[in-house]
């Protein structure tokens, strides 16, 4: 965090010499609107990369939100910050039930609200995909289609959609990264009956969940809901707002589930 405040600021110093010299990036901030009476737009882009890739670091987290909450949540926010865009699988971190930082409009995959539509493919979209490589929507559909918003029924994985149709074959393209290690580690802590759960979601039942105590971390899991509602954020899940359920969407993640379960310790498929 140091580091990153460093250079930052040192950049800004360069076009703003009032920054000069000073290390805390809010601090910078607030110096070069003040004398300068104009605000900053800030783009982060994977904002919660550290949660995912430092998940065991919580010293860090907690010294990287304090950052955020010094550029988006102080006393001069609205004087030095115009607006700010942040991007990310996780929702915003959460400490007991608050957010920590309040004053954003947030967008998730439990919802997503006016920005459903652009969570994948629509179902007009891979209509037209598939009448151009001349393959077949239903089996596209049975792959590919399972995400669902109040708005939309069918929000299909865009990624796997444009391997399957240049390739002309209907495969598991989900990337093999630290998420699918983490989905066997979770199934393998059995919390609350998870691994029963999982095997009945694998024959297409569906699983009743409550998203509310998620601390929207990948290491404060203390629940069968926690596990299963980031597995939802992560794609893994499909959730339904009117039955506040959760399901494996398609064919490609139900292979991913499976693949996890064979893979796990004292786990067994009926």
């Amino acid at each position: 965090m140091e580091f990153i405040q460093e250079q930052v600021t040192s950049e800004l110093s360069e076009v703003y010499p009032v920054a000069e010299g000073i290390k805390s990036l809010p601090l910078a901030l607030f110096k070069i609107s003040a004398a300068t009476g104009k605000r900053f737009i800030i783009i982060v882009d994977e904002w919660d990369a550290l949660f995912r890739e430092a998940a065991e670091d919580t010293d860090l987290q907690r010294e990287y939100i304090q950052l955020l909450r010094g550029l988006f949540k102080s006393s001069v926010t609205d004087r030095m910050i115009e607006a700010a865009y942040m991007t990310g699988i996780l929702p915003n971190k959460k400490y007991g039930t608050q957010s920590a930082m309040t004053d954003f409009i947030e967008y998730t995959m439990i919802q997503p609200e006016c920005l459903a539509r652009y969570t994948g493919f629509t179902e007009s979209e891979v209509e037209s995909l598939c009448m151009e490589y001349n393959v077949s929507l239903e089996e596209t559909k049975r792959w590919y289609d399972g995400y669902s918003f109040s708005a939309l029924e069918s929000i299909y994985n865009p990624n796997s959609v444009i391997k399957a149709v240049k390739n002309k074959r209907f495969d598991t393209y989900w990337t093999k990264t630290e998420t699918y290690e983490s989905l066997r580690s979770y199934i393998e802590m059995n919390l609350d009956g998870l691994k029963e759960a999982v095997v009945q979601m694998i024959g297409g039942a569906r699983q009743s969940i409550d998203t509310g105590a998620f601390q929207n971390d990948m290491t404060s899991i203390g629940s069968k809901d926690d596990v299963l509602t980031l597995l939802v954020h992560l794609g893994y899940l499909a959730y339904d707002t009117e039955s506040k359920s959760v399901r494996i969407p398609n064919e490609e993640i139900r292979q991913e589930f499976i693949r996890a379960v064979k893979n796990s310790r004292h786990i067994e498929l009926g």
